[in-house]
């Protein structure tokens, strides 16, 4: 299975874990796992003996990878596309879902968690970590956009660090999390067990706001992390030259100024790398999705997403992006446009539009 749900007797209430369970994929999220997924938080939702939710990833390298990228790619080559749009509605509903769940939910990651991943860890009332957790939006690197929520969470972030994660793709590590509240608390991945069973040790009332209460005081006495031991934060150099580059009202001439700068930083220039071979649809996308989401609420964002991917999955780059950097990994995607410059307006007002299959709404939310 590629989801395992727990109910766990506690002293008093139960609570519900699930594990994501697909460690040779990063545990991606197919449909069917969305599916499981979204059924156990339905049913959990009206469980009064569920008082709190815990999500964690099994294996070694990471929470979760995002969607599963080879089987939207045989989605869009072999299914017209409509497919891939009711994936990706599966997975905005689960955020939805858990960022609306009635009763308190942890999120305990680690390792790879990006993508679609980062949207469930953002959706969690509690956001836990590992030290070797590493966070990104790489959908530039595909032909997508930072999608799943993300320009919910993204446009909370600092300093146009959102804008610079979405163009870039740049990959943060537990510091950085932290630094600018992706992650509320980094503990140690032999804390993970210890921190069940004493969840297990409680009485759990069923009334949210009292267990919310006891919940929050639990997990501030968690044993302290040394910070000191942590990685060093990539964004306390960079942080500057972000919020500086990245500024502008014009795209062209913010790719321009991030390419052109002179910074020596192995990360710095990973980060470049992934802009200037992204695809500039994508760059567009970013860019237009962190304004018009602003003044909009969850739900409208996420209706928002779902047409911009279902738009995604109507042309080309997405299955070329997929193909390229995870089928066939030789040389570089053939972008529909080589430079932002070059991309039509109405090419990116497409995207705005309601999404629709055979004229019904793929995803109503409540």
């Amino acid at each position: 299975m590629s989801v395992d749900v727990q109910e766990i007797e506690c002293m008093e209430g139960r609570l519900g874990l699930i594990s994501l369970n697909a460690p040779e994929t990063l545990n991606a999220l197919d449909e069917d796992t969305l599916t499981e997924f979204q059924g156990t938080l339905d049913r959990w939702a009206d469980d009064d003996g569920i008082c709190l939710v815990v999500l964690q990833g099994r294996g070694d390298r990471g929470f979760c990878a995002g969607g599963h990228l080879r089987d939207l790619h045989d989605s869009l080559t072999h299914a017209a596309g409509d497919q891939a749009i009711r994936q990706f509605a599966l997975e905005y509903r689960l955020v939805y879902s858990l960022h609306r769940f009635p009763k308190p939910v942890v999120g305990m990651a680690h390792g790879i968690t990006m993508g679609a991943g980062l949207g469930l860890l953002s959706a969690c009332r509690y956001r836990l970590a590992m030290p070797d957790v590493t966070l990104a939006m790489p959908e530039i690197s595909v032909g997508l956009f930072p999608d799943v929520g993300a320009s919910w969470f993204l446009n909370r972030l600092p300093g146009r660090i959102g804008l610079f994660m979405g163009l870039t793709g740049a990959r943060l590590n537990i510091t950085d999390a932290i630094r600018i509240g992706l992650i509320d608390i980094a503990m140690q991945p032999d804390d993970r067990e210890p921190l069940l069973g004493q969840l297990q040790d409680q009485r759990w009332t069923g009334e949210a706001a009292a267990d919310d209460n006891r919940l929050f005081r639990m997990l501030n006495q968690m044993p302290a992390t040394d910070y000191r031991s942590l990685p060093r934060s990539h964004l306390e150099q960079h942080e500057k030259d972000i919020a500086r580059l990245s500024a502008g009202d014009e795209l062209p001439a913010v790719v321009d100024q991030l390419l052109s700068a002179e910074i020596d930083s192995p990360w710095w220039s990973d980060c470049m790398r992934s802009l200037r071979e992204g695809c500039p649809v994508s760059a567009w996308l970013v860019w237009t999705q962190l304004q018009k989401a602003q003044q909009m609420s969850l739900k409208d964002i996420l209706r928002m997403e779902l047409g911009m991917a279902a738009e995604c999955a109507r042309r080309g780059d997405l299955a070329e992006g997929i193909r390229a950097r995870l089928i066939d990994r030789q040389g570089a995607p053939a972008w529909s446009y080589s430079t932002v410059a070059e991309v039509p307006a109405d090419v990116i007002d497409a995207h705005f539009q309601r999404a629709l299959v055979n004229g019904q709404d793929p995803m109503p939310l409540d």
